[in-house]
């Protein structure tokens, strides 16, 4: 008998079932990362100081310094379960589980019985009594969820329909290269669609300092969980975030602008309607003339041409693949914290 992933996820009615909470179930049990707006400020500042601490010592390759972090997880595995396709998550995330010594093992939904006569609970009781750590790309948020709540070990959200926070720590990590956003006030412009990726940068951004412009095409909204989550964070920080369906108003004054795909995974059957939705919403060179001088311009990838021109996406105000070469120190920075350190933050330098 065949059953979706989301269908097999049903099955777990039957079990006990408890309030999910990312950091604290209960003492003793694993710390996860599930999104950036689950961790203190502090928190989340301290995940990109390790990425940047890590990203030095890979660069500078001593030896008895990589040889120290070799033996971290030497002898353990690092599951990647993935029912969606990747590039840069599956790369940064094997090579972070090797620097630390770990064997990474990739498990596609091909691979295992994943929503093929096993139950999603029954998957992640067995695997996770096997491995030191899940990294998980999904579909529904709520695959997520039933990882946190049944995984022995840390689960590291990298990817589902709410939440990318490991691009949230390569972004900021990113940011930081070029910017003093302790010193100098910065504006990050989002134009495009509001997505899982907007989601963690957006809190990832207030959290450091800097405001946010969110430009949707009409129709298109954050979710109101995440608004409100944004507007703590600003309380806090002093920052400010805008909502608006005017680019050319988002661009303006903006130190670093975004944008990523128009069209997700799974949407490829409503490309033309999309394309007529976001008409105005190109990043190019006209839009980028309303941004500050010294402005970057970002983007996850994969790209695609209706969302930057050419001369922006590889001009030289782009740093796309600075940006996706951090992802590999962003899931070094996760691995340190929540696997080797067992999410204790404290004590870090």
């Amino acid at each position: 008998m065949w059953f979706s992933l989301e269908q097999g996820s049903r099955i777990l009615k039957h079990h006990t079932s408890f309030q999910y909470r990312r950091m604290t179930a209960t003492p003793g049990s694993p710390k996860h990362l599930v999104s950036i707006k689950d961790l203190a400020d502090h928190e989340f500042a301290e995940l990109v100081s390790r990425a940047e601490y890590f990203k030095g010592l890979f660069k500078a390759q001593d030896k008895a310094e990589c040889q120290k972090s070799h033996q971290e997880l030497m002898g353990k595995t690092i599951a990647l379960i993935f029912s969606k396709r990747s590039t840069r998550t599956r790369i940064s995330t094997e090579g972070a589980a090797a620097f630390f010594g770990a064997q990474p093992m990739f498990l596609g939904k091909d691979d295992i019985q994943l929503g093929v006569n096993e139950s999603l609970y029954d998957t992640i009781k067995v695997i996770s009594s096997m491995v030191a750590c899940i990294f998980a790309r999904v579909g529904k948020h709520s695959e997520i969820q039933e990882f946190v709540k049944h995984s022995k070990v840390p689960v590291i959200n990298s990817l589902c329909d709410k939440f990318h926070p490991l691009q949230a720590i390569c972004d900021m990590l990113t940011i930081k290269e070029h910017f003093n956003y302790q010193e100098k006030k910065l504006k990050l412009a989002w134009i495009g669609d509001a997505n899982n990726v907007i989601n963690d940068m957006a809190i990832a951004a207030l959290k450091l300092g800097i405001d946010v412009v969110v430009a949707t095409p009409q129709g298109i909204e954050l979710d109101a969980d995440i608004v409100d989550a944004a507007k703590e964070v600003c309380k806090r920080t002093g920052t400010t975030i805008q909502l608006t369906h005017d680019s050319v108003a988002a661009a303006k004054d903006a130190h670093v602008l975004v944008t990523d795909t128009f069209v997700s995974m799974g949407e490829e059957y409503m490309y033309e309607a999309k394309m007529r939705q976001f008409k105005g919403f190109q990043i190019n060179a006209e839009l980028c003339k309303h941004a500050a001088p010294d402005y970057k311009f970002m983007h996850c990838l994969p790209r695609h041409q209706e969302e930057v021109t050419d001369d922006i996406f590889y001009g030289d105000h782009s740093i796309v693949f600075q940006e996706a070469e951090n992802r590999l120190y962003a899931a070094m920075a996760a691995i340190d914290i929540f696997v080797n350190k067992n999410g204790d933050f404290s004590g870090l330098n």
